[in-house]
């Protein structure tokens, strides 16, 4: 049986009242179950924007976090829908926290702080590339594993694919580590040593490898260790 109301909330509000309306009139005054059900469109927009904000507690962050099936499985979104969310916090992001449009990386501090203020949120570890360009200018940051970070599980053809189809000839491994501490772990020197060996072999520099802690990273690199 369909969880929300024949009649749905959207179709009993006056049209000055409905997400649409307030979002176009005046953005700064909608409420997140109205921005959320403006995004998300439809009959039961209401209905579903509050469901989602009771399974993830009425935070954002927990919402952009969250895998897309996961958004997806609240009743009323699918894939399309989650993927479109996902892209709406992805751009409020952006927009709380600017960067310049291909920044120049120049010491590992430059590279942290283009992700340590999302990166460090994360519940879960997550690595991703620092894709760069000949002069040190970022062409991309691809993630590329979600879950535990290890050589055991990591394929380095994975990590340098990204570098190889971009013809960058220098990339840029950061990780976090959710529990706050950045301090590196055999397994993440083990990688890192793969990872400039298997660089190598292709032409592809292997910069740093940084791990994102609570308000501080560790920068292999600069402690000698994998390189």
């Amino acid at each position: 049986m369909f969880p929300y109301p024949t009649i749905s909330k959207l179709k009993t509000l006056p049209l000055r009242e409905q997400p649409a309306y307030r979002v176009s009139a005046n953005v700064a005054a909608c409420s997140l179950s109205e921005l959320l059900a403006a995004v998300i469109g439809g009959t039961q927009q209401i209905e579903i924007a509050e469901a989602l904000l009771a399974r993830f507690g009425g935070e954002l962050t927990r919402i952009y976090h969250a895998p897309t099936q996961q958004i997806a499985s609240v009743h009323g979104l699918g894939e399309s829908t989650a993927t479109r969310l996902k892209a709406a916090l992805a751009l409020g992001l952006r927009l709380c926290d600017p960067v310049e449009e291909r920044p120049v990386i120049q010491s590992p501090k430059d590279a942290a702080e283009l992700v340590q203020h999302e990166m460090s949120l994360l519940e879960q570890e997550y690595l991703r590339v620092i894709v760069l360009n000949t002069r040190n200018h970022v062409l991309d940051i691809v993630e590329i594993y979600q879950g535990s970070v290890n050589s055991s599980q990591v394929r380095i053809a994975e990590i340098l694919k990204p570098a190889v189809e971009r013809m960058s000839p220098a990339i840029i491994i950061v990780h976090n580590h959710p529990s706050g501490d950045p301090a590196p772990s055999p397994a993440d020197i083990e990688l890192t040593r793969s990872m400039v060996e298997a660089g190598k072999l292709l032409d592809i520099e292997v910069l740093d490898h940084l791990i994102i802690g609570k308000g501080s990273y560790t920068s292999l690199k600069e402690k000698r260790l994998g390189f």
